[in-house]
This record gives C-alpha cells, sequence and structure tokens, in this order.
C-alpha cells in the first residue's frame, strides 16, 4: 500500500547531521529534523552549547549527539563524518548551516576579513558537502541541504555586505552545481535561503546603535511585515530531508516573508 503524503514527511530511521545546530537557524533545523524522526548530530565549534542542544533534544526522546569541528578544516569535516558512521553507521542527510555575516563598506574592508568570510560561508559548504556525499554514495541515497540567503538572489540594502552576498550566490550556485553531478548517485542537493531571521545573535546586533537603524528599512521591504522566526524555516528543511522532496534536486526554498518579490 502506497505511503500517505504524511508519511512520506516522516524520517524515521534517518540520521542527520546539522553544521552551526547549536543555536539559532541551525538549532530549529536540528529540531525540527528530530522531531520528525531522525538522529541528530549537532555539530558545532562550540562544543559546550553543541553538548546543551545535545541534552535539549534528548528530553524530548531525541536521540542526539554533539560533535565538535572546525569546518573549514578539512581533516575535521572528515572526523565530523566518521563520528556520524561510527555512531548510528550511515549518513542520510546533511544540514551545512555554518555561517557569518559582517556588515563592511567594500572599499574599507580587509581582505583577510573577505577570504574569513568565504572560507566559512563557501569553501566549508564544499567541504562538507564533498565528505558527506562520499559516504551517502557508498548507500545510494542522502539529502544535502545548504544554507544560502535573500542575499543570494539580490544586494539587499541599507547594510553594505559583498562578502556575505557574494559567499551566499556561490553556495546558491555550487548547490546547483552539485546537484546535477550527484543526481545519478541519488544524492538530491538543496538549499534554503532565509531571509531576517530573529535569532539570539540578530537580535544582539539590532541592539546597536547601527542595527536600531536598519530594523525599520528592513520591515518596509518584508511585505509580511515582520521577521522570520526560526520556527518558520523548520517545514522546508524537513521537505528536503524527507522522501516527499526525492525528485527535488537544484532547488532553492526563499523563506523572506515576500523580500525578494519586489
Amino acid at each position: 500500500m502506497a505511503q500517505t503524503i504524511l508519511d512520506r514527511f516522516k524520517l524515521d530511521g534517518t540520521t542527520a547531521l546539522v553544521t552551526g545546530g547549536a543555536q539559532g537557524i541551525g538549532q530549529a533545523y536540528c529540531f525540527a529534523l528530530g522531531e520528525a524522526g531522525a538522529k541528530i548530530a549537532v555539530v558545532d565549534i562550540n562544543l559546550s552549547l553543541a553538548e546543551e542542544t545535545a541534552q535539549a533534544l534528548g528530553k524530548k526522546g531525541i536521540e542526539a549527539i554533539a560533535v565538535k569541528t572546525d569546518v573549514t578544516n578539512g581533516d575535521d569535516v572528515a572526523k565530523m563524518v566518521k563520528t556520524v558512521i561510527d555512531k548510528w553507521g550511515k549518513l542520510t542527510i546533511a544540514v551545512n548551516n555554518a555561517g557569518m555575516g559582517v556588515w563592511r563598506d567594500a572599499l574599507t574592508q580587509e581582505f583577510s576579513e573577505w577570504r574569513k568570510i568565504l572560507s566559512l560561508n563557501l569553501d566549508a559548504v564544499f567541504l562538507c558537502a564533498q565528505s558527506e556525499a562520499r559516504e551517502m554514495a557508498k548507500s545510494g541515497y542522502g539529502k544535502i541541504i545548504n544554507t544560502a540567503s535573500m542575499s543570494a538572489h539580490i544586494s539587499n540594502t541599507p547594510q553594505n555586505q559583498s562578502a556575505y552576498n557574494t559567499s551566499k550566490a556561490g553556495v546558491l550556485h555550487l548547490t546547483r552545481s552539485l546537484a546535477a553531478e550527484w543526481a545519478p548517485k541519488n544524492i538530491m542537493v538543496n538549499s534554503i535561503s532565509p531571509g531576517y531571521t530573529k535569532t539570539a545573535l540578530v537580535d544582539k546586533l539590532l541592539e546597536t546603535p547601527e542595527g536600531k537603524t536598519m530594523l525599520p528599512k528592513w520591515l518596509e521591504k518584508v511585505p509580511m511585515g515582520r521577521m522570520a522566526t526560526t520556527e518558520d524555516l523548520q517545514g522546508a528543511v524537513v521537505y528536503l530531508a524527507s522522501p516527499a522532496s526525492d525528485y527535488a534536486t537544484g532547488t532553492d526554498i526563499i523563506v523572506d516573508g515576500g523580500y525578494c518579490c519586489w
């Protein structure tokens, strides 16, 4: 008997890793995937925060581990994947979410800062996807989900962030390129492009004098008139991780309250 559509969204029997999973959007992804049935590896460079998230998942009956990883280091990334394989024997879902953003005028930005942003936001996504896909290819199935941004599609204002915009545009096209290359291996590669999203880090930024001037300018360009919550992104990640999206690859889901509609 064919599965119902709701059954096709379930992740029972799967394993997932989420980079940058200890807080913010990544943490919301961990809970969404775990609540849908997956075992979760909370990957973060901050081990104590990752352990706190893993413990919180455990309290909800979700099997979870914390994995400290510098995703810009290829050896560390390989160990991350090996840790999941050693623990659960397979890797079904990988969410490459770790990233950073800096507001900086291009005329004054140091090249070292440019490289730091590109290294974490783009190079690390390639390193992670490559290592993850090597394992997924062995089983003949896998879901890789990269965090891009609405800034991959537009140069949003008023903040100057050319390095961030460029890195996320790179993630978008890397996702499409890997999707085409790995489709014959039955590895689906997709991305999610969040708009302005309320997280603890963003709230802290918006408390600064510069941030306080940004918020009203952002909201006047969002047709829905508000920032996203991390919960607003959970449906997209579960869809892309689940069998319901087995024919979707190279897809980007924009969750921005309509910002990119203008």
